[in-house]
């Protein structure tokens, strides 16, 4: 069966190049620009794992990931925060607040985000 995998990013570039690896890997890509829009789809799609951008027009990524674990089946699906927010208090929050994994994106290339969407989805 086909995962389902949303991009919360507004970063249009990185967006569409996370989305070619990706379906490059056999997955179905959906994308969002903002927290709104990530949270409709969510709930809609229901996506296998989602990753999750923190600096966002609207609702930032925090909010959307608090509001996924208030509903109990949001909260089980997987979600890789992806930011530029590398300070340790951010990085701490974004795993205490339920996130499987927090990367840094300069500190990650596209393969190595690919490879911890691959482990977290087995």
């Amino acid at each position: 069966m086909v995962k389902k995998i949303l991009i919360i990013e507004d970063d249009k570039f990185l967006r569409e190049l996370i989305g070619q690896k990706l379906n490059k890997e056999s997955y179905e890509i959906f994308e969002a620009v903002d927290g709104e829009e990530g949270i409709k789809k969510i709930k809609g799609k229901k996506p296998d794992l989602v990753l999750l951008d923190i600096i966002l027009p609207g609702i930032n990524g925090f909010e959307v990931l608090d509001k996924m674990k208030e509903n109990t089946v949001l909260s089980r699906i997987p979600v890789i925060i992806l930011s530029n927010l590398g300070h340790k208090d951010d990085v701490e929050k974004g795993l205490k607040m339920g996130a499987n994994d927090y990367l840094i994106k300069a500190h990650f290339t596209p393969d190595q985000i690919i490879e911890k969407v691959k482990t977290i989805l087995k």
